[in-house]
């Protein structure tokens, strides 16, 4: 993109951006919201009315975190199609912005195709265009001083008392893998259209699989975006893409500060964690000292640490529970770091395949 054309539409319209929601398009509302209520401590704020003739919603989240599950009721709706392709999985990251006309006016005459017009909800105005695969990503400009929360179409409701906070904060991250061949591609998008930076570029292998990741932030938008090397051996990668039914939201990593705190209270909860192997931590000293959290602490709860010349960081990936076996979350703890973790990339490969392995052994 030249640079005339960034000042021709003006870089001050993307400038900042913030993760507004993320909106979920699934088959069974109930599990779902369950999932993210009793297991994570999210808390419902919001549905659409019952009498809702196409989608039921329910709007969740903590802190800084915002969720909004979707179901379809009849079987032409948009997000029917979404879920018989892809099952359970993120079908927009709406974005907050100054000005949502101006956002979509500019996105998409640098190229990005239109899904729906901007549109006034009393103050609040949307406007939506399509990202990478069947990702959208809605345009969210909200009055200053009112309710951050709330979408059209949702009324708040009277939750139940609040449950106990496992201590998720914001989205760290989204890791959306691509097809192999498009990393390019889908970075040049997101430069070239929503003024994002590339910020991080890294190809690992581990066990003979390839993975290379680049990563593009804006404001305080991080996207993570994987591909496996079509030329090595087929991979955990390849079978996302395959059992996702294309390219898509992977994992979506929450922070927290304090993760052995966070993980503790969420694995009380029933989730499950994937297993590091142990030789991890008795060649961890080798490796780099913890800044906070003790080794045996993280051997305990199979927190994964690594470090860049920022700081550190603490990660964790939770056992994907979607039937595909496809979208999963991460928790993450940051100590001044402001990489991903590719030093656990290893580590990860393997637990993944330690997962794979135990699947296999006791039938799930």
């Amino acid at each position: 993109m030249s640079q005339e054309r960034s000042v021709d539409v003006g870089r001050e319209t993307f400038e900042g951006m913030l993760v507004d929601h993320i909106a979920c398009y699934v088959a069974d509302l109930a599990a779902t919201t369950g999932w993210l209520v009793h297991g994570y401590g999210l808390e419902v704020y919001a549905s659409s009315a019952p009498q809702a003739p196409e989608l039921r919603s329910v709007a969740l989240g903590r802190h800084g975190i915002r969720v909004l599950l979707s179901q379809p009721l009849v079987g032409d709706h948009p997000a029917a199609a979404y879920v018989e392709k892809h099952g359970d999985g993120v079908a927009d990251i709406a974005l907050r912005v100054p000005d949502a006309r101006a956002a979509f006016a500019a996105a998409v005459r640098r190229g990005a195709r239109p899904v729906s017009g901007p549109a006034a909800h009393g103050e609040l105005v949307t406007a939506t265009i399509m990202g990478v695969g069947d990702i959208a990503h809605t345009f969210v400009q909200r009055p200053a001083r009112a309710d951050e929360r709330l979408l059209p179409g949702l009324a708040p409701i009277d939750a139940d008392p609040a449950g106990p906070d496992c201590g998720l904060r914001e989205v760290d991250h989204f890791a959306i893998c691509v097809e192999p061949g498009q990393i390019d591609a889908t970075v040049a998008f997101y430069r070239e259209v929503l003024d994002f930076e590339l910020v991080f570029t890294e190809r690992v292998e581990a066990s003979g699989q390839v993975m290379i990741t680049k990563v593009v932030q804006n404001g305080t938008v991080i996207l993570t975006l994987i591909e496996p090397d079509q030329a090595e051996v087929s991979g955990h990668l390849d079978e996302f893409l395959k059992d996702h039914g294309g390219p898509g939201v992977q994992h979506i990593a929450f922070t927290t500060h304090d993760i052995v705190g966070s993980v503790d209270a969420i694995a009380a909860r029933g989730v499950e964690f994937l297993r590091t192997p142990q030789a991890y931590y008795r060649l961890l000293s080798g490796r780099l000292t913890p800044l906070r959290h003790s080794v045996p602490e993280l051997e305990r709860l199979n927190i994964l640490i690594d470090e860049d010349h920022d700081g550190q960081l603490f990660q964790i990936f939770a056992r994907s529970v979607h039937p595909r076996n496809t979208l999963f979350l991460e928790v993450i703890e940051r100590m001044g770091a402001r990489s991903f973790g590719s030093g656990n990339i290893k580590a990860l490969y393997q637990a993944i395949e330690y997962q794979k392995g135990r699947g296999a052994a006791d039938g799930t």
